[in-house]
C-alpha cells in the first residue's frame, strides 16, 4: 500500500523523498506514519485525509492523500 504525503509549514523537514508513494503497512494509522517520519507529536496540530480533517488514529487506505500541519501562530 502507498499514500501521499505533504508535510506543511515547519513539518516540511519532515517530508520523506518518496512522499508521492509513500509505503504503509495495512491497518496503520497516520500518527503510526507521522512517527515514522520523525514528526515529534509535540509538533502535530492537524490531520487530514483526503481533504478531511481527521485524528491521528484514522487508518490509512491504499491511495491516500495525507497533509500534517503544526499549529499554526499569527498576529
Amino acid at each position: 500500500m502507498h499514500v501521499s504525503i505533504r508535510c506543511f509549514a515547519s513539518l516540511s523537514r519532515f517530508t520523506p523523498p518518496d512522499a508521492e508513494a509513500f509505503p504503509v503497512a495495512p491497518g496503520e494509522s497516520v500518527g503510526q506514519v507521522a512517527a515514522r517520519l520523525g514528526i515529534p507529536p509535540a509538533e502535530l496540530k492537524l490531520v487530514f485525509i483526503n481533504g478531511e480533517h481527521v485524528e491521528p488514529g484514522a487508518q490509512l487506505k491504499d491511495g491516500d492523500r495525507v497533509g500534517l500541519f503544526p499549529a499554526v501562530g499569527g498576529g
